[in-house]
């Protein structure tokens, strides 16, 4: 499908995965992503945590691209009511898939629009996925393949992590980083993208 818009859409994030999903509205958009430091914000919940820090990438690229409409996202993966952040060792890697494995968990993706007036509009959707009983050596090969340490929780849904998941509760995309359903809808409330 193809929507038609009259905005410059700006997609504030540098995740090649987020850039796949916008791209199916099929409406031109350009990517700029954000130099913020994530851990400046401070909040007294998650939800508005990774609010506040969808809203800092999206003003941090409103003004390197003024008069244009940005889109920025953060995605967090929270058990209970930790953040499990992008592990940066291998430890930390290991640390996170022991404490998800046989369990419930959040993620949370929240995405801020500011459009070309400078009107930011903000919203978190969010989904729960439950995981396998995962033993150390599943945990340790896929560790292994790299792939946890640029993901928040340290899985990807969509590579390996597949693997790890019994169901999901809420949109598979909001996992992935993402949740276009609700961002179409959205954009479309707003008047940024037309049927």
């Amino acid at each position: 499908m193809k929507f038609k818009t009259n905005h410059k859409i700006v997609l504030a994030s540098a995740s090649p995965r987020r850039k796949e999903l916008l791209s199916k509205l099929g409406v031109p958009f350009e990517v700029v992503s954000s130099d913020v430091e994530e851990t400046s914000v401070k909040a007294d919940t998650m939800e508005n945590y990774v609010r506040e820090v969808a809203l800092l990438k999206a003003r941090d690229v409103a003004k390197k691209e003024p008069g244009k409409t940005i889109i920025g996202a953060d995605t967090v993966v929270v058990l209970q009511n930790q953040l499990l952040h992008k592990p940066k060792t291998t430890e930390e890697a290991i640390d996170h898939l022991e404490k998800l494995s046989n369990n419930c968990h959040s993620v949370m993706t929240a995405i801020a629009v500011i459009n070309s007036n400078g009107n930011e509009e903000t919203f978190v959707e969010e989904t729960k996925v439950y995981f396998k009983n995962l033993s150390p050596a599943l945990i340790k090969a896929y560790v292994d393949t790299g792939d946890p340490f640029d993901k928040a929780g340290g899985y990807g849904i969509q590579t390996g992590g597949a693997l790890f998941i019994d169901r999901i509760e809420g949109d598979y995309n909001n996992v992935v980083g993402f949740p276009l359903a609700a961002v179409f809808e959205k954009l479309i409330t707003l008047n940024i993208l037309h049927i």
